[in-house]
């Protein structure tokens, strides 16, 4: 096996006395898709906070392509999180797309995904400008790009949000719940453009509740529970037949 695209390993986060993730061990492979389910409160969203570098984590290590991000020696060789500045760079290569799409209210579709290429990418706005359109025709949204958020519905909105994380050109995607903030009839739209990246071998990671998507794209599930990986498996057998307790009752009361 060679050394997974992505990784944690020990990692922990607290706050006060709560314990969300208690030494965390999860990996993904470049061109796999990882589904990641459990109930609400288990850890799951704060893993992916910790992932892309927004939080940092209370113990130990993300690891990006072998090499371990988000932090940098110190005095006396002690660990401290990196600056800002280098933490932006860093979260460029991991992609982020929210429950709650985060899109900047003020500015344009246009705008909201070519802002990251000249911000954090540096490009001049007119190479920025093509790759946006591009990106944006990439999820169906090319006819909306002098659309403001306000305009545009929760799917709309959401493949807009896949844009602009895929335009920094990301190794790897982390979805939080895409879908769950969505009405029912909007859902589907953004699974389709989701299901198009895993085809074209885009490594993601899918917190979500949607277990028919998990079970017919992902490679592999995981359920998270009181901050612990219960159980991981292909979704064949995840599904079919799991081997933990908590797994079988998780199922139970989602279907």
């Amino acid at each position: 096996m060679g050394t997974p695209l992505l990784q944690t390993v020990g990692l922990r986060k607290c706050y006060g006395p709560n314990v969300v993730l208690d030494s965390v061990d999860f990996s993904i492979d470049t061109g796999a898709v990882k589904a990641v389910l459990g109930p609400s409160g288990s850890g799951k969203s704060t893993m992916l906070r910790l992932m892309s570098l927004l939080e940092p984590a209370d113990g130990g290590s993300i690891v990006l392509h072998g090499r371990e991000i988000g932090v940098t020696s110190g005095r006396n060789g002690a660990t401290v999180r990196m600056p800002e500045r280098q933490l932006a760079r860093q979260r460029a290569e991991i992609g982020m797309v929210f429950q709650r799409f985060n899109l900047f209210a003020h500015l344009d579709v246009l705008h909201n995904v070519t802002l990251g290429l000249t911000a954090v990418r540096g490009l001049d706005r007119g190479e920025a400008a093509q790759r946006a359109q591009a990106m944006l025709e990439r999820v169906g949204m090319a006819d909306r790009m002098r659309h403001y958020p306000s305009e545009l519905s929760g799917g709309q909105q959401q493949r807009v949000a896949i844009a602009r994380a895929l335009v920094l050109e990301p190794s790897v995607m982390l979805f939080d719940e895409p879908t769950s903030a969505l009405d029912p009839e909007l859902v589907n739209e953004v699974l389709v453009v989701m299901e198009d990246l895993a085809a074209q071998g885009m490594t993601m990671i899918v917190v979500t509740h949607e277990t028919r998507f998990a079970r017919r794209v992902a490679h592999e599930v995981a359920l998270f529970h009181s901050g612990v990986i219960v159980e991981q498996a292909p979704p064949e057998q995840f599904f079919g037949q799991p081997e933990h307790e908590l797994t079988r009752a998780f199922l139970a009361h989602v279907h």
